[in-house]
């Protein structure tokens, strides 16, 4: 019977959704395990071969861990809420909602056909207000909290106002925007809207003006990682900085937190190590300089910043602000000021990333001086882009000696440079400084050429610091800054608060509306606060959110809805706990759900998303334990990250359109040639001038001749620069070229490129040649990186399936290398695990192990007792199966079963005790072929509800010997015989085999030597 993956993957899909077989129960006596992907965003392209890889992986462990004797919950949902769909409503007009189920229906039928094991009836997704409920439910939790710093925990804002109103900030230790002082009275004094801007400096969710990475195109606020060069990720619109509401997240209050349970998780440590430098923690303390007081000021102002490094203090020559630092407008001279706002306009619009990778030095003096706090003399206040203002205070205080960048700064604009911590004798060796006989360094040998920033070496030229070792100093400095009440000793973090309004459509509605002014929370039992219909997705004419639109969407009637939108990542900051009571329309999510599945036992999913949504996902679990809504302070004990298959993109070479010729000191334009097309290979060569250049001239002299013939060539030998042309443009440019029209030789013929050209890459007013005109294919330059639809070399899994099966496509991928590891989609090796599963199919099919073929063959699965050998080859397989698969090394398990194949093919073996502990086995790789071959054997439950074979050890404690038996020294044959064996046995059994009597013949015996466990040789 032949081997056909669409019938048996079709009757297996039927099986399944019938007996409806992944659904599981929270009310089981099984132990748990709880399997989950990171929340898919479905797009109208739907899956190619490299999406999958994750899913592959944690559907196989899923099927194990069922196996194994687990109760998995493993599910699947929609994170679909997002830009692209509403983008494409913008474009088209299309709500949203149609183009986001249209995308769902194609991911869900690409899903069930590579076989997922997902628990379909607790699909979710972002969009669907039965869930977005609780997002918003979740959100009104927060904006109800505030973090006291004593108990280290959220805590309800009511018992912050409690406070206030007997204490005022009296002992309140909490995180916070920026530090207030106020008394009880006071407090009570204050109007309702005084009161609501100061809780806001205090909430877990709040709003308040901030600088945003601002898209017009969009219409909306991006986080800074949906920023890259000064565009937007999606769709690479520019991004400007700009100062508005925003509504934000205080993720900064746990901070610390974030940081220390890192420690007690199994995560990468490269996403560990990403994570801890996004949250940067320092210590170190703040420290306050007073701005030189001119009569032109009206007020006294002072510059605070935060240092790591007080001990440098005395070698400040002076401080950089921010462009955003609302000081630099108040202390900006007239005689400075237009010079100085051109050079903030400019700064400022650049992102913090682009800023942060800026390798070009700019600033901008202000006029402004600041009175250094010990020595009193006067330092100039600049503006830089390298200071950014959410970092710390705003501003640094400049040690160019000590610190790279202020080093920069400082010798680019010709600032003093001071040098304040002796540099270690060995360092100074090493570069070459000469080194004083009292271990000073000679002057300006440093500030001259390198900055020090180690934390190694005395302090000089700093007064009550002198002396001291750079750790201590620290600590005497700060004593020294605290004691004449110029700042405090601290600890800063780089993390910001999370960005949270999105002035866009496509997104949860915030559920707040604003009575005289004040942003004022809906009640829990009035949720949920569903979209509303609007006649355009876009901004509104004067520049508000989209859904401003909706005129007639107000707070019983009267009061406006807040008209921006949660981002993407609010609905997966949590969803994985909605998976675990999805229908629950009373709770989030149930106590008795959350206390039996607890949190994620196996996370996978890409490193893309270290420091997104993987903060974001800590941080909301963090929050909800402190409610005592949830009993674990971390949502994924294990996280893996899959590589990436990427795309073997095909490259066409062609000469540019516009050649430039200098004809003497002319520069003259060839136009009117046709689009020549060249392979890589002859490229190089004419390039590097390798006998090529005077048969391109002559060529394109012919061609010129051809399509101008009213004019003569004037394309010459000596005229032609072939590199590159006068004005600075390559020659020769790049298409990419559907990766599957190639052949396996890397060629095609080039009429078929024509072909293509006229239909998907067509110029007009051109003609397309060849060069060289010969009858040879037409060879590629191919080169391995992201499937993309734009590089022509995205592969379906449905054009994978439709040939070799969905069994072998899941294998395969498994097969092509480690799972974090990145590789290349080839098919050159899926043939060999297709071959892999006809193999194994006709095991089941063949008593008679002659034929080759299994195309006449019906079921047959013998009854008789496995060998000792056989159950060799199996108990060795289901241990390194076993292993394996909890060591997540899938590759290895591939090749694991091709092995055992071979060598029960050799046996002739197709014996029911070997095989069906086997299929069990391979079940979680090939899901399709075990159910059908399950069946076959007479089961009639699943394969799924199968049990893992047991590892029977004593089959692998070696009790026979495989003697090499010789004759006159010359090996002939091989005889398994008991280890137990006295030698006068051994020398019986091996003369009274078969082999030994062919070879023997007639020939007398002389002598048998036998070495137990060794060797047999008979001399004849």
């Amino acid at each position: 019977m032949e081997y056909k993956p669409d019938e048996i993957e079709k009757a297996a899909r039927e099986k399944w959704a019938k007996e409806d077989i992944y659904k599981v129960t929270n009310d089981s006596s099984l132990p748990k395990y709880y399997v989950l992907d990171m929340f898919p965003y479905p797009s109208g392209a739907g899956l190619h071969v490299g999406h999958p890889l994750g899913y592959i992986a944690s559907d196989i462990f899923s099927r194990f861990k069922r196996l194994k004797g687990f109760n998995v919950l493993h599910p699947m949902g929609w994170d679909a809420f997002g830009l692209p769909a509403e983008q494409y409503a913008i474009q088209t007009g299309q709500h949203p909602t149609i183009t986001t189920e249209q995308n769902l229906a194609r991911y869900r039928s690409q899903m069930d056909m590579l076989g997922f094991s997902y628990d379909w009836s607790r699909e979710i997704k972002t969009s669907d207000p039965k869930f977005y409920r609780w997002t918003q439910w979740i959100f009104l939790k927060l904006f109800g909290s505030w973090y006291n710093n004593k108990t280290q925990k959220a805590e309800p804002i009511e018992t912050l106002i409690s406070q206030f109103e007997k204490l005022g900030t009296t002992e309140i230790d909490a995180a916070y925007g920026e530090e207030m002082t106020f008394s009880a009275d006071e407090w009570k004094s204050f109007s309702e809207k005084k009161k609501s801007d100061v809780l806001f400096n205090y909430r877990l969710a709040y709003l308040s003006e901030a600088w945003v990475n601002w898209c017009p195109a969009l219409g909306t606020v991006l986080a800074n990682d949906e920023v890259k060069d000064g565009v937007s990720e999606r769709g690479g619109y520019p991004v400007e900085r700009k100062l508005m509401p925003q509504w934000s997240l205080r993720i900064t209050a746990y901070s610390d937190r974030l940081l220390n349970d890192l420690d007690t998780i199994d995560w990468s440590e490269s996403i560990k190590e990403a994570q801890r430098n996004w949250i940067g923690r320092s210590e170190g303390c703040s420290l306050q300089f007073t701005i030189n007081n001119p009569d032109s000021y009206r007020e006294q102002f002072t510059i605070t910043v935060f240092t790591t490094r007080p001990d440098t203090v005395f070698g400040v020559t002076f401080i950089t602000l921010a462009p955003e630092n609302e000081l630099v407008n108040k202390i900006t001279p007239a005689s400075h000021k237009a010079q100085v706002e051109e050079y903030v306009n400019i700064a400022k619009n650049k992102t913090e990333r682009e800023r942060q990778a800026e390798k070009k030095v700019s600033g901008i003096f202000t006029g402004a001086y600041a009175i250094h706090p010990f020595t009193g003399n006067k330092i100039p206040i600049w503006v830089g882009e390298y200071v950014l203002a959410g970092y710390g205070t705003g501003a640094v205080m400049g040690v160019p000696a000590h610190d790279s960048r202020d080093h920069a700064f400082a010798k680019h604009f010709g600032l003093d440079i001071k040098q304040v911590i002796e540099i270690p004798e060995s360092l100074a060796t090493a570069r070459n400084e000469a080194v004083l006989p009292d271990n000073k360094i000679a002057s300006q040998s440093l500030a001259m050429t390198e900055p020090y920033d180690g934390k190694n070496g005395k302090c000089i030229n700093s007064d009550f610091l002198n002396g001291l070792d750079v750790k201590d100093a620290i600590k005497r400095a700060i004593e020294e800054i605290e004691k004449r009440g110029l700042g405090k000793g601290k600890i800063n973090f780089r993390l910001r608060d999370a960005a949270f309004g999105r002035q866009r459509y496509w997104g949860e509605p915030i559920p707040i509306y604003y009575k005289d002014g004040i942003p004022t929370p809906l009640d829990e039992s009035e949720l949920p606060l569903v979209l509303p219909e609007v006649d355009k997705f876009q901004p509104t004419e004067t520049g508000e959110p989209p859904l401003a639109r909706a005129t007639t969407w107000k707070y019983k009637g009267q009061y406006n809805y807040e008209y921006t939108t949660m981002p993407g990542w609010a609905g997966s900051s949590w969803y994985y706990l909605r998976y675990e009571d999805p229908k629950n329309d009373k709770e989030f999510t149930s106590k008795d759900a959350i206390n039996y599945w607890q949190n994620v036992d196996l996370y996978i999913g890409g490193a893309e998303h270290a420091t997104g949504h993987l903060l974001y996902f800590r941080f909301w679990t963090k929050f909800l334990n402190d409610y005592g809504l949830i009993p674990f302070t971390e949502p994924a004990k294990k996280l893996v990250n899959q590589g990436m298959i990427q795309g073997v993109s095909a490259y066409i070479t062609r000469i540019n359109t516009e050649i430039f010729v200098l004809s003497g000191s002319i520069l003259r334009t060839l136009f009117t040639i046709p689009i020549i097309y060249i392979t890589k290979e002859v490229a190089d060569k004419i390039v590097t001038d390798e006998g090529m250049q005077n048969e391109l001239v002559d060529f394109l002299n012919n061609c010129f001749r051809k399509f101008n013939p009213r004019m003569a060539a004037f394309v010459r030998d000596q005229d032609y620069s072939i590199k590159i042309d006068a004005r600075g443009r390559n020659w020769f440019n790049t298409r990419p070229f559907p990766i599957q029209e190639i052949s396996a030789n890397n060629d095609i013929e080039k009429e078929k490129i024509i072909e293509w050209i006229n239909n998907y890459d067509r110029i007009e007013n051109t003609q397309i040649v060849f060069f060289p005109e010969d009858n040879k294919p037409y060879v590629f330059n191919r080169e391995v990186e992201k499937m993309s639809k734009s590089k022509w070399n995205v592969v379906t899994p449905d054009d994978v399936v439709a040939q070799y099966g969905a069994d072998t496509m899941r294998m395969y991928e498994m097969f092509l290398g480690p799972l974090e590891l990145s590789k290349p989609w080839s098919t050159q090796g899926i043939s060999g695990v297709y071959n892999f599963l006809k193999k194994f199919w006709r095991m089941f099919f063949s008593s008679q192990w002659s034929v080759a073929s299994s195309q006449s063959e019906e079921f047959y699965v013998s009854g008789e007792k496995a060998t000792p050998a056989e159950l060799k080859i199996l108990h060795k397989t289901i241990k390194k199966i076993d292993e394996d698969i909890e060591r997540l090394s899938f590759n290895t398990a591939v090749s694991a079963f091709m092995i055992c194949l071979n060598e029960l093919y050799d046996l002739k073996c197709n014996k029911r005790e070997i095989l069906e502990p086997l299929l069990i086995c391979l079940s979680s790789f090939a899901p399709f072929v075990a159910e059908e071959l399950w069946t076959k054997l007479g089961h009639t439950s699943s394969v799924v509800k199968a049990k893992f074979p047991k590892f029977e050890e004593s089959y692998l404690v070696e009790n026979t010997f495989s003697y090499p038996v010789s004759f006159n020294g010359k090996t002939r044959f091989m005889l398994e015989l008991p280890l137990n064996l006295s030698k006068e046995q051994i020398e019986k059994e091996v003369l009274s085999s078969e082999d030994a009597k062919k070879w023997l013949k007639e020939a007398p015996i002389k002598k048998v030597i036998v070495v137990p466990n060794k060797i047999v040789n008979i001399v004849v």
